[in-house]
C-alpha cells in the first residue's frame, strides 16, 4: 500500500496524472469573473431598487393627490352645508328679532302717556311735599 492515502481530494496523485484536475479548473471561473458576476448582479439589484423606489414614490404622489382632491372637495361640501344653516339660523334670529320689536312697538304705541301725572310724582319726588 502507499503512503500517500486517496482521501478524495483534487491533491490525489492519480487526479493529477489523469488530468481531471485541469478539466475541472477549467470550468471554475477565477475571482476575477466571480467578482465581476457579483458586480454585475448588484448592479441589477441596485436598478431593481431604485426602480422600484421611483414606482412607489410615483404611486405616492398619486395618493396623495388623490386624498388631497377627495379633502378639499369634502372641504367644500361642508363648508357650504354649514354656511347654509348659517345663513338659514341668521335669517331666523332676525325674522325673531324684528318680530318681538314689533311687539314691543305696539306695546309701546299702546300705552297712554300721563304727562300731568309724571309731572306730579317727579315734582313729589324730587321737591318733597310743598
Amino acid at each position: 500500500m502507499d503512503n500517500n492515502v486517496y482521501s478524495g481530494g483534487l491533491e490525489s496523485p492519480d487526479f493529477a496524472t489523469s488530468g481531471i484536475q485541469d478539466s475541472i479548473m477549467r470550468e471554475i471561473p477565477d475571482s476575477g469573473d466571480i467578482l465581476r458576476h457579483l458586480l454585475e448582479i448588484e448592479t441589477q439589484a441596485a436598478a431593481l431598487v431604485d426602480d422600484a423606489q421611483a414606482e412607489a414614490d410615483k404611486r405616492i404622489k398619486a395618493s396623495e393627490e388623490r386624498n388631497r382632491e377627495r379633502y378639499e372637495q369634502e372641504y367644500r361640501r361642508r363648508m357650504e352645508r354649514l354656511e347654509a344653516e348659517y345663513r338659514e339660523k341668521i335669517g331666523v334670529a332676525k325674522a325673531e328679532y324684528r318680530a318681538k320689536l314689533d311687539v314691543y312697538r305696539k306695546n309701546l304705541d299702546a300705552m297712554t302717556l300721563c304727562f300731568n301725572d309724571f309731572s306730579c310724582l317727579a315734582e313729589k319726588l324730587l321737591f318733597g311735599d310743598r
